[in-house]
């Protein structure tokens, strides 16, 4: 049973009431003067201009950028032109960063939950130490009555590492990463089941090269990945056949000698068709798959009965469009690419589909090949020293009991499912960096449910987002301009790092990460997991193993380094494969024995009651989900999210374009206002929106309450058996105009 109180007037309340925290610092519901104007300055670049390297924290591409101060205060945040990673330029966002660091709604000083007298929970300000002796009791508290593996960390961003290790000293394995379930998991399993290896971040796609694209569900263009961007835009100047399926006619669509309005859900029946066509026809790099490949006779059997025909009548996609799109793609091979796509919880089936576009790939020789994929690497960086970690007990399958048996990564919604009740799993959180309630659909319900039964709930962060109104204790993180972090060693096509470090005084009483967990680690007895004064010690030692060092990385901010192996396959090249055969498997044995199917099947979708539609989300260029959309930089791009309507929906439900509407799912969960927009490039029996938008934290006094939440209509979740991804897209809504 859960923990409860009561409040004066005997009402029953839950023993962490979601706080708003608006009231606090005394600031008021207006938005930021900033937006109002501002008085006469001189032109900038006038002054004494300092430069201090970094990289882009405003969303997961981390581009290298130089940050510029003028007469010491804030001006603009410029790429760095010897970064390969980002060929020098920033986007929208990144340029944006400053307006992070200038937030006025930032987290200010640590606090603390407290019960007043009248029963109503709150925030009092805490020092520092005050905080995190709090923090460090209970989970000495935790240790002693269940164990140091029943703390896990959920997190997302690149300084989330500093509490990694924090966790995996206190002797806690249960780390959980939102991205894997509800974002690129079921491509990297999908992938790795097929090559091996892993997609990895940045992907790595050999677009600039590439004679034919596929893009599948991935929206190039408006989910602003810098560097794919510009590698598209480079294939487009090249006359690059671009072939975009997607039901919505995206930006990436209009660029497209193809565009294939696919009924939402019947992926994998198009997928499979293709290979029927290049297998049928004999279209496919025999080579290749003779070569490198093993299960190419199950998989000719398999997709016999996918004939274009046939899944016509599943997909809309008419069987000659079928046709030519495959025979596009072999004649460009093997400098054809079927984009993996970076969101790719969708129906349930999303290993598969991934699997599907895997295997798709290799029967076009593209995996290793020039225009395909290629052979990423990354510097060869030493660790800093420090002991072995202890041995967890548990870690982060405890959460699941073997459910996923392809999760090799933490699966969030189980990790919070296995902290309800009073014989939980789970008996305290840390929480960095992600926004739950908004990242993860359908979840407040289990949320809260898990709130009520842990005993410590932690959140780090830099903004007070939904999450902090859960926490016992809220730690206010500086932004990246405002400390070091890790070195940037992301493998891509050259080998390079690259250095963030202050570019400001922390503001306010934030800290940086590093200094956070450091102090949490000295308290709970990690003394020697935490050797360094400073995480500038951890660089400069790093760098010096490699014949660099800070001082060298703070005048250039980015080092390249040389390959030291090829880019591609070289041709008639002997590869092994990490996978059980040693080779690309288009029949898996390894789903075999777990009782899946070893390639993949197609499963008819469920389709919308009447009067509903399937609910499409996506992104927008300016922002980055809901992490964003305080700033007042973007905010004034982008303030509100739209929803994409049909005109034939328009005109049977009376729609008018720019009039405001809320949706509704079959279970009566109904959404903040949203804007119509009235376009012919959505299917009618779908409706498009930007996710990120309809906070609820009083706090974020720019973006409250504007736009909708498209997580919260999703209640109906499709879970993917093999790894624990949250299907997303089997969610429907209806329109409800408002009343006049």
């Amino acid at each position: 049973m859960l923990n409860q109180n009561r409040g004066p007037d005997g009402v029953s309340m839950n023993r962490r009431d979601f706080i708003k925290i608006s009231g606090l610092f005394g600031l008021g519901a207006a938005a930021p003067a900033m937006l109002a104007g501002c008085a006469a300055r001189p032109l900038p670049g006038q002054g004494e201009v300092v430069r201090t390297p970094t990289f882009c924290d405003m969303c997961f591409w981390k581009c290298a950028a130089y940050a510029h101060i003028e007469n010491g205060q804030p001006w603009k945040i410029i790429g760095n032109d010897d970064d390969l990673h980002s060929k020098g330029r920033l986007c929208t966002r990144g340029t944006a960063g400053m307006g992070a660091y200038e937030d006025p709604d930032r987290l200010r000083r640590p606090l603390i939950r407290v019960t007043g007298a009248d029963g109503l929970q709150t925030f009092r300000e805490a020092s520092w130490d005050e905080a995190l002796d709090y923090i460090a009791e209970r989970l000495k508290k935790v240790e002693q009555r269940h164990g140091a593996d029943r703390l896990a960390l959920l997190n997302h961003g690149y300084g989330a590492h500093h509490f990694q290790h924090l966790v995996r000293a206190f002797g806690s394995a249960s780390i959980a990463e939102p991205a894997f379930a509800q974002c690129r998991g079921p491509r990297d399993v999908g992938f790795e089941l097929t090559y091996g290896e892993v997609i990895g971040s940045p992907e790595r796609t050999d677009m600039e090269h590439s004679r034919c694209i596929v893009l599948i569900g991935s929206h190039i263009g408006e989910n602003l990945h810098n560097a794919q961007v510009q590698t598209l835009a480079d294939a487009m100047r090249n006359d690059v056949t671009l072939i975009t399926v997607d039901p919505r006619f995206s930006v990436p669509a209009s660029k497209s000698k193809y565009w294939l309005p696919i009924k939402p859900g019947t992926d994998i029946a198009l997928l499979l068709a293709w290979m029927h066509v290049l297998i049928d026809e004999g279209l496919y790099d025999r080579d290749y798959i003779e070569r490198y490949a093993t299960g190419f006779e199950q998989l000719k059997r398999h997709v016999a009965r996918y004939s274009p025909e046939w899944v016509y009548l599943e997909t809309g996609i008419e069987p000659e469009t079928i046709r030519r799109t495959a025979r596009e793609m072999a004649a460009a091979a093997p400098a054809t690419l079927i984009h993996p796509g970076r969101h790719t919880t969708w129906y349930g089936d999303d290993t598969q589909r991934s699997r599907a576009i895997a295997i798709l790939n290799a029967l076009l020789g593209s995996w290793g090949r020039k225009g395909g994929l290629y052979n990423k690497e990354s510097v060869s960086l030493p660790h800093y020293p420090v002991p072995e970690y202890p041995e967890a007990r548990s870690d982060f399958r405890a959460a699941h009991a073997g459910r996923f048996p392809f999760a090799n990564s933490g699966v969030t919604t189980a990790v919070i499912e296995a902290s309800v009740g009073a014989d939980a799993h789970y008996k305290a959180w840390i929480v960095y960096g992600t926004n739950l309630p908004m990242t993860i659909p359908g979840i407040r319900p289990t949320l809260q449910a898990a709130i009520d039964s842990l005993d410590l709930v932690v959140v780090v962060d830099t903004m007070p987002s939904e999450v902090t109104g859960y926490a016992d204790v809220v730690l206010p993180e500086c932004t990246y301009l405002e400390r070091y972090d890790d070195l940037r060693n992301s493998g891509e096509r050259v080998p390079s790092l690259a250095l963030r470090m202050p570019v400001f005084e922390p503001r306010y009483d934030s800290k940086p990460g590093w200094w956070i967990a450091k102090q949490l680690g000295h308290r709970l007895g990690l003394e020697k997991y935490f050797p360094w004064d400073d995480y500038a010690e951890v660089i400069d030692w790093q760098l010096k193993q490699l014949g660099s060092s800070l001082e060298e990385m703070k005048r250039i901010g980015v080092k390249n380094f040389p390959r030291k192996r090829p880019l591609y396959f070289a041709p008639g090249q002997d590869v092994r494969f990490f996978t059980p055969s040693g080779k690309i498997e288009l029949y898996s044995q390894q789903l075999a024995d777990k009782g899946f199917d070893p390639i993949p099947e197609y499963t008819r979708p469920e389709s919308p009651p009447a009067g509903y539609y399937h609910l499409n989300y996506g992104r927008m260029p300016a922002h980055t989900f809901g992490k964003t959309t305080n700033n007042h930089l973007l905010f004034q791009l982008a303030p509100e999210n739209t929803l994409w309507v049909n005109p034939l929906v328009a005109s049977e439900r009376g729609l008018v374009n720019g009039e405001y509407v809320r949706l509704a799912n079959p279970d009566g969960v109904v959404s903040n206002q949203i804007r119509v927009r009235v376009t012919e490039r959505i299917r009618p029996d779908s409706v498009f929106m930007a996710h990120g938008f309809g906070h609820r934290s009083r706090k974020l006094r720019l973006t409250h309450d504007v736009g909708a939440d498209d997580s919260e209509l999703m209640t109906r979740l499709k879970i993917d058996p093999l790894m624990g991804g949250t299907g997303m897209r089997g969610n429907f809504v209806t329109i409800i105009k408002e009343a006049v």
